[in-house]
């Protein structure tokens, strides 16, 4: 919250088609945008690590139980996308999965997860796996898990 109480303003991704996707989720409760062709779709809104600013992003996501699973695939590049940077110094997040929106904590999977997880974000999107053969950094998979009610959001 800013220091009048009022939200903060989320910048949202200057990619032209993500911008176009995070607007039609917001306006629609994620009716339209909740998948992308044919995946699921979730909104992260992180905080900028050096701007300390708000940015917010669309992704596609897989389950495992209660928690969400992302992938930092920034497209098979061989650098991380910002969004995960940002999550890497400070794991606090809200995420936005249709109408609901809820605080969370973000951290890379471990070994031992990763292990289980890969083959679930590969299912999700098969694309992945080349991604990853195509690039020589582990691509870093997300675990995104609810924080408790009583822990603020990012806001």
């Amino acid at each position: 919250m800013t220091a009048a109480g009022q939200r903060e303003t989320i910048e949202d991704s200057p990619v032209g088609w993500v911008a176009s996707h995070i607007r039609r989720y917001v306006e629609t409760d994620g009716a339209d945008g909740g998948t992308f062709h044919g995946i699921p779709s979730l909104l992260l809104t992180t905080r900028g690590r050096r701007s300390g600013k708000l940015r917010r992003t669309a992704l596609m996501y897989g389950r495992d139980g209660d928690n969400h699973l992302l992938v930092a695939s920034n497209g098979g590049a061989g650098t991380h996308p910002a969004w995960y940077l940002n999550l890497s110094a400070d794991p606090t997040v809200e995420i936005q999965v249709g109408a609901e929106r809820f605080a969370a904590r973000a951290r890379t999977a471990t070994a031992e997860e990763r292990v289980r997880l890969w083959p679930v974000m590969t299912k999700v999107f098969p694309t992945y796996a080349r991604y990853q053969k195509g690039t020589d950094r582990e691509i870093p998979l997300i675990v995104i898990e609810r924080a408790p009610q009583e822990e603020s959001t990012i806001d």
